[in-house]
């Protein structure tokens, strides 16, 4: 950074002190974002749909998330596992030891009918096994085979290479801001979205945005 550049940060850490008493590092980082954010926007056709300033944030997260997954997909041809949606189930059993079925698919937030149908294959390719549970036989509970653990190794490490391609323009700062910020989405919804699954859209979306 040269001395007018440092020179213009002061000037204007000191200008948003002024008008934020008790004001953060954070806070200035963040505003700072917002305001070259709104510099970087271009006029677009009046005609055109465009979305509006949630819409674009989550059209990012979800665009990020298809290249995750298009990439993902990829990387795993080779590992024993044909898709993320198994590479999580797999974490799930390795992370829990012995889970029941529904925690893994309810985790990983498919539906039962899908979820089951993949862990069935899953089974039928050895990567998995179940057994009843001690207490309660009707109950099954889930764990990895050698194969499965094998398979499951494999396919982090590439994965792990895909994560590193698609964030190698972060630094670790900006990493943990975006955790940070998109933290609490998260939170709120991993608490409720399999309650909500049988309700009708107007009914999630009152109970999601009622104080």
């Amino acid at each position: 950074m040269s001395i007018n550049q440092t020179v213009e940060l002061v000037r204007l850490w000191g200008e948003y002190e002024k008008k934020h008493p008790g004001a953060t590092i954070e806070g200035f980082c963040r505003s700072q974002l917002k305001t070259a954010v709104k510099k970087e926007k271009s006029a677009v056709a009046q005609r055109q749909l465009q979305p509006d300033l949630n819409g674009a944030l989550i059209k990012l997260i979800s665009r990020i998330g298809k290249f995750h997954t298009i990439y993902t997909n990829k990387a795993l041809e080779g590992t024993g596992l044909d898709q993320i949606e198994e590479f999580g189930m797999m974490v799930i059993i390795f992370n829990q030891q012995h889970p029941i079925k529904s925690e893994v698919i309810f985790g990983n937030m498919l539906d039962l009918s899908s979820g089951t149908n993949m862990l069935a294959r899953l089974k039928k390719r050895g990567l998995i096994s179940e057994y009843a549970d001690r207490e309660d036989k009707r109950v099954k509970r889930l764990q990895l085979t050698a194969k499965g653990e094998k398979a499951l190794k494999h396919a982090k490490q590439q994965i792990l290479k895909v994560v590193f391609m698609l964030t190698q323009d972060l630094t670790d700062d900006d990493k943990h801001l975006c955790i940070q910020l998109l933290q609490p989405v998260d939170t709120r919804f991993s608490a409720v979205i399999q309650k909500q699954k049988g309700k009708s859209f107007k009914e999630i979306y009152l109970e999601n945005t009622q104080s």
